[in-house]
């Protein structure tokens, strides 16, 4: 591992156009529960149930109740890990120029990141659905289910639900910028989950070199990434980013 992290932080110090796509096991160390797989949220969770627009529109009490309550859970108790923070520090040497990610954690913002694409919204925010006023997650009280803004509208969490449409400028910036990319790191997704897993094959297809860290080999591995440095998302960038400060 080590010597392709070398190779990974030459790669990366000799670039300024560095687009970055991260998935669930970027958050993972910091407390935050995948959705699919072993311990996801879909193993005691219905998404069918619970995760849909139309559960929301029909019953908001009882999503906010049995989902989004433990999302706010996870939010409340969780905090940037050293992959965040790696990011972000790479962001201000100015190799890093976007996140795209399909996290709903806000974590990259936490951390630092300025640049952050998406996918699927985030529950690190709360948007009335009456008048529109957006509320930190963090700062609503449970004492009302589903909680509710000043003017009395209900506040739903600014994530994707099943049913609705990633934002259509956000899918578009996002091929746009993995096309134009030099470097497109992938840090912490399965690379099952489209179109999000499909930005690495625009940048490859474009010309970009693909780095991938995983703990484990992806679909991405043999057919699209360069190279693969295998290992947790923050033991990896915390050494990653300490090689590229030694080589500037």
């Amino acid at each position: 591992m080590s010597d392709l992290i070398k190779q990974a932080a030459v790669d990366l110090a000799g670039s300024d156009n560095v687009v970055v796509l991260t998935g669930a096991g970027i958050s993972v160390e910091s407390g935050i529960p995948p959705f699919r797989g072993k311990g996801g949220v879909w193993e005691r969770v219905d998404p069918m149930e619970y995760a849909t627009i139309d559960a929301f529109m029909r019953d908001p009490g009882r999503v906010w109740d049995v989902l989004v309550r433990e999302m706010k859970n996870c939010i409340d108790r969780s905090r940037p890990n050293d992959a965040h923070y790696g990011l972000a520090t790479l962001e201000k040497m100015g190799i890093v120029k976007t996140v795209i990610t399909q996290n709903v954690d806000g974590l990259h913002q936490a951390a630092g990141s300025t640049d952050v694409i998406e996918f699927h919204g985030n529950f690190a925010w709360l948007r009335c659905m009456e008048c529109g006023q957006r509320e930190e997650t963090r700062k609503i009280a449970m004492a009302e289910i589903p909680p509710r803004c000043s003017c009395g509208g209900i506040l739903r969490p600014e994530v994707i639900f099943f049913g609705e449409q990633i934002p259509t400028a956000a899918l578009m910036r996002s091929e746009q910028i993995a096309s134009r990319c030099d470097i497109m790191l992938v840090v912490g997704t399965s690379a099952v989950v489209q179109p999000a897993a499909y930005m690495p094959v625009v940048a490859k297809n474009s010309g970009a070199r693909v780095i991938e860290i995983n703990p484990e080999r992806t679909p991405l591995t043999a057919s699209t990434s360069d190279y693969l440095v295998q290992g947790k998302a923050g033991k990896v960038m915390r050494k990653l980013v300490e090689e590229i400060e030694r080589l500037r």
